[in-house]
């Protein structure tokens, strides 16, 4: 299915070898992690860029950060390496209009974990790729797997582009019904449950979790009044315990080395303490796995209704496919991917 990619030339070989010189586009966490891989790799960076509203007296990396139209003024043409990503339409635009006038190449850069999406990674696990590939239960998710997997491999943002849908149709698979008992995990400030009840309407019950105190606080006063609805102050995990948390981030709060203890909870303990949930959210910053790990009996014995981030982890995306499939055969798992820069906002959706 992907063997032919091995013989294209990877978004990190084009940069190393580009005739133009070379401007890190993004001056955040993603672009932390492109000049890390860019120093083992030996390309040359020549500039770093900032959208022109965003350009302020700054360095990054040793490069005094310049707008768009100042690199163009002094360089004319030259590659553009980019490093974030957004969901925004009007940056969605700018980018695609920056793309007609310069080579844009966006080397894919995990959210979370050290393992890069490269060629040595998809030759390591190409027989787990081929197999997550075969389960999947459409030729839509199908076409959206390879066009990923291509994109970040190449870097080319076509291939996002191409396998775009929009949230309507991929909660038509789900079908939520009135009588639905939600169990939102990584709830955030409440937008997923906004989401779930326009597709939804009415509901049984919602159980909520967020682990970041700040953001939990949002939360409570988004859904203040809600009837049924449990907020925890958690992070969901393999099992019932106290691990550290990375705070104060925002959307990317998440489990690792950090200051805070955050108590955890199984989809498992969730569902004996508070009954049984017809349809799980899980946007959970990279533990998605931890997740499933500690869901097995309710995914086998209940099988709810399933809507997963697949972009945090390099392995997400086949990895998720196949656990799923292991812990109960009769998934349906569709892939679909939402307007956005790089491949974020990639779910599998199962039924």
């Amino acid at each position: 299915m992907l063997k032919d990619i091995l013989h294209e030339k990877s978004s990190w070989e084009y940069l190393k070898s580009s005739p133009l010189p070379v401007a890190v586009y993004g001056t955040g966490n993603g672009a932390d992690r492109v000049f890390e891989e860019f120093e083992r790799l030996s390309v040359t960076v020549s500039a770093v860029i900032a959208s022109d509203g965003f350009v302020r007296k700054r360095t990054f990396h040793g490069f005094e950060v310049k707008s768009v139209s100042a690199l163009e003024n002094e360089l004319g043409d030259f590659t553009v390496a980019l490093a974030f990503a957004s969901h925004l339409p009007q940056v969605i635009d700018s980018i695609k209009s920056l793309s007609a006038r310069h080579k844009v190449i966006m080397p894919s850069v995990p959210v979370y974990g050290d393992n890069i999406f490269n060629k040595d990674f998809l030759e390591k696990h190409f027989d787990e790729i081929e197999k997550a590939y075969g389960i999947l239960a459409d030729e839509k998710s199908k076409s959206v797997f390879e066009n990923i997997i291509r994109f970040q491999i190449t870097g080319e943002l076509k291939y996002t582009f191409d396998c775009e849908s929009g949230k309507d149709e991929a909660f038509s698979l789900l079908n939520l019904g009135e009588k639905e008992s939600f169990l939102d995990l990584g709830a955030y400030r409440g937008d997923t449950i906004d989401e779930f009840l326009r597709y939804a309407g009415k509901y049984e019950k919602i159980l909520a979790l967020e682990p970041d105190c700040r953001t939990f606080k949002k939360l409570k006063a988004h859904c203040e009044g809600m009837k049924n609805c449990i907020l925890l102050n958690n992070a969901v995990w393999s099992d019932d315990t106290v691990l550290s948390f990375h705070g104060n981030l925002g959307r990317g709060g998440n489990l690792g080395n950090g200051e805070k203890k955050i108590p955890c909870v199984s989809i498992d303990g969730l569902y004996e303490k508070y009954g049984k949930f017809t349809y799980i959210n899980c946007d959970a910053e990279g533990a998605e796995k931890e997740m499933l790990k500690g869901a097995k009996a309710a995914l086998s014995r209940v099988k709810p209704k399933l809507c997963i981030a697949a972009y945090h982890r390099s392995e997400d995306i086949f990895d998720l496919v196949n656990m799923i499939n292991e812990i109960n055969g009769s998934y349906k798992i569709y892939l679909r991917h939402h307007p956005h820069i790089s491949f974020w906002d990639t779910n599998l959706y199962c039924i």
